[in-house]
């Protein structure tokens, strides 16, 4: 059980990761550090690095953000010239500091440190089996399954690479992994392409990251985009390519483009901020209202909102004051406080709001608690009317692919009507993103809709590591 409570029913990310390899032996662990700072929004639980020098793989790891687990003191324990490095929001396995990756496997060929973005729909079967051979498992977490398997097929394997493609025959469901061994990185990507993994470049120094944000941090070009089943190593002769598992199914998370990326990368070829604007656009096409003021609810609410008012020519505007300094999670408040929870993190522009007809974008509704709550602050505030867009469709099916959307009985969208929704918001209307317009966010690219429409790619698992889910 998370010791956390959520300020807002929002989905989360599992994680992100970060990779660097200097073929000219330079120390390039404060790009790491850098990197992850950049990637900090998918994942503020715990975070880690790992390194290699002189062959020797050490790491740092602990609960907290990046700033906080990395102090120069802490910094200063991890030097190399090959490392990667993970932020971490957990979906699959508790949030405790076991948990945190990268994790660093020793095994009778040597070392491995491994970080993962995703979840495995057959990571219980394939522990047990692994279990009954003598594995002896650390944490709770899927990843450390995929480790066993590398350190595994690498005994009878020629190299870490082919060991980590024979893993993957094995393994079933969403994966950006890393695998580091003392002179190589292998970077690899689920068949379907769930999750997000780029390469960059600068000077010297092959860079891997979940998001080409991350790849700007540190000042490396953008090169390509790790392409779904690829295979990708990285060592001092430069970068190969392994494609054995492409294939045409790819199924992108519709969620990165909605809501966990940051505006500012651009995943397989399309603008995440684009996305977003084009979302608000479809809204306003699809549900539009007359009001004075367009706003959305910080972060990802913004570009959509901005959307919505290039496309209806109602001005877009400013309505709430993030406080910044809030993560997305902190100590639960007792009950009786639990409706004043979102007055921690968000507070109403009064002046901005007052005497006017709100349109408030925001990305989705889960259990409908948060956006009710934030509807009625913008009355209180003075706001006349207050129409709600979501700019994702009604979340109707929990997703198994590193997505923390909640089993259906929570999702309000499985009980109600949009307008009863709306009601129970004290809406005065609300409208949701057309699920047959989705494609037009994303140029066509295919992607995951599941937890709309319960088309899963993949079948979904019987048994769950987190133990919680349904089926």
């Amino acid at each position: 059980m998370k010791e956390a409570y959520q300020i807002k029913e929002e989905i989360h990310e599992e994680c992100g990761v970060f990779g660097a390899y200097n073929t000219k032996g330079e120390d390039i662990a404060s790009w790491v550090y850098y990197g992850l700072f950049s990637l900090q929004h998918r994942g503020q639980e715990s975070c880690g690095i790992a390194v290699s020098e002189n062959r020797d793989i050490r790491y740092y790891k602990d609960m907290g953000l990046v700033n906080e687990v990395f102090t120069p003191e802490n910094l200063d324990k991890v030097h190399g010239d090959i490392a990667i490095g993970h932020v971490r929001y957990s979906t699959a396995g508790g949030s405790v500091r076991a948990n945190a990756q990268p994790l660093v496997t020793k095994y009778v060929k040597g070392q491995l440190a491994i970080a993962h973005n995703g979840n495995l729909v057959n990571a219980v079967d394939l522990r047990e089996e692994l279990e009954k051979n003598g594995a002896i498992f650390q944490t709770t977490i899927d990843s450390e399954v995929i480790a066993y398997l590398v350190a595994k097929e690498r005994v009878t394997s020629p190299s870490v690479e082919v060991a980590v493609e024979k893993a993957m025959g094995h393994i079933k469901g969403a994966y950006s992994l890393l695998v580091m061994s003392p002179r190589k990185i292998i970077a690899a990507r689920d068949p379907y392409g769930f999750k997000p993994l780029c390469i960059g470049k600068q000077g010297d120094t092959w860079v891997v990251a979940s998001e080409t944000c991350a790849l700007d941090t540190v000042g490396a070009e953008f090169v390509r985009d790790v392409e779904p089943g690829e295979i990708v190593v990285i060592n001092e002769e430069g970068l190969t390519s392994n494609r054995k598992y492409c294939t045409e199914k790819s199924s992108r998370c519709i969620f990165e483009y909605i809501y966990f990326a940051r505006p500012d990368s651009v995943i397989d070829g399309v603008s995440v901020f684009n996305s977003r604007i084009m979302a608000g656009r479809i809204l306003a096409q699809s549900h539009p209202v007359e009001a004075d003021l367009v706003v959305g609810v910080p972060e990802s609410g913004n570009d959509a909102a901005m959307g919505y008012a290039l496309e209806s020519g109602i001005p877009y505007g400013r309505a709430f004051v993030k406080n910044n300094y809030v993560g997305r999670t902190f100590i639960k408040p007792k009950q009786s406080l639990r409706e004043q929870s979102v007055k921690i993190k968000l507070n109403v522009l009064k002046d901005a709001v007052k005497g006017k007809r709100i349109i408030m974008i925001d990305d989705s509704i889960v259990r409908g608690t948060t956006s009710g709550n934030i509807v009625q602050m913008l009355k209180n505030a003075g706001a006349t009317e207050v129409h709600v867009r979501i700019s994702s469709p009604p979340f109707k099916f929990p997703c198994y692919f590193g997505t923390d959307i909640p089993t259906s009985d929570q999702l309000i969208a499985n009980h109600h009507t949009v307008k009863e929704i709306g009601e129970l918001m004290g809406a005065d209307s609300l409208g949701y993103l057309d699920l047959e317009r989705m494609s037009e966010m994303v140029d066509g690219l295919t992607y995951c809709q599941a937890c709309f429409n319960g088309d899963y790619p993949i079948a979904p698992p019987t048994r769950d590591i987190r133990g919680d889910m349904e089926f």
